[in-house]
């Protein structure tokens, strides 16, 4: 864990949302998942999951740790990796019980 942590202070992440179409996101480490609807990105500073309509993944380049969306965004919101492990395995695990 500390390893990350360390590689983590080197990198930068920004979100940037243009005209609720276009979604830029830096400081990626992984994509938990994704449909039309609903995105979820680990990100060096929490999970983010954003929901919508028609949300496509344009660009991803996890070496670089960016991610470009495309589609209407309705929400995003942040959460803490240890809150989502603590509940069993999140959000995909509800939505597959």
């Amino acid at each position: 864990m500390e390893d990350r942590k360390n590689v983590n202070r080197n990198k930068v992440h920004n979100v940037i949302l243009e005209n609720r179409e276009k979604l830029s996101v830096s400081g990626v480490e992984h994509v938990n998942s994704f449909n039309s609807e609903l995105i979820v990105l680990e990100t060096i500073a929490g999970v983010i999951t954003v929901k919508g309509q028609e949300l496509d993944v344009n660009k991803l380049s996890l070496d670089d740790g960016n991610v470009i969306i495309s589609g209407r965004v309705s929400s995003m919101v942040y959460s803490d990796r240890d809150s989502i492990s603590a509940k069993g395995g999140g959000l995909l695990s509800k939505m597959f019980k």
